[in-house]
């Protein structure tokens, strides 16, 4: 093996080490719409791209990376949770919780290069208009709609009312 390969493992991070296994996982089954955590930790074992199993590979595939959950602690947000066991990448359309401010892929200078056009693939096929920043152009156009739904309520009551139920 390559020296370069083993700087590789040894330095990739947990995050980008689930994203592989989880874009591995859909390029493998198109078929499928997500996959349990145990399925995704599996698949980042069989890759070993750290060079062993690293438990935060489970925690990462439950929480961590997991766009529409309230971020503890990572931002990260890569996945997206389909059911209470069930993972799959995040699509541009999907809901973000808003303190979801991380990154959605591994840059490509901090993962394994066999990987790299993985990354792209993922960005093709699950779309990254909306996740690269370019969507709010049209966020802003509806500016005023629905301004008479809280016309009699302060703004910032109203949004703190529907969030109340989030976890």
């Amino acid at each position: 093996m390559p020296k370069s390969e083993t700087v590789d493992r040894v330095n990739i991070r947990v995050a980008d080490e689930v994203f592989i296994a989880t874009a591995l996982l859909h390029r493998e089954n198109p078929e499928r719409d997500s996959f349990t955590i145990p399925e995704i930790v599996d698949r980042a074992a069989k890759e070993n791209l750290h060079g062993f199993p690293r438990p935060g590979v489970g925690v990462h595939a439950w929480r961590h990376c997991v766009a529409n959950a309230v971020p503890d602690p990572n931002r990260y947000k890569m996945l997206y949770a389909t059911s209470r066991h069930t993972r799959r990448l995040l699509r541009s359309t999907d809901d973000v919780h808003p303190q979801r401010t991380g990154k959605t892929w591994p840059a490509p200078d901090q993962i394994p290069e066999r990987y790299r056009e993985l990354v792209d693939w993922v960005k093709e096929q699950f779309g990254e208009s909306s996740m690269s920043g370019q969507w709010l152009g049209g966020v802003l156009e509806l500016r005023g709609a629905g301004a008479k739904l809280w016309s009699s309520e302060d703004a910032d009551d109203y949004v703190r009312r529907l969030r109340e139920d989030w976890t």
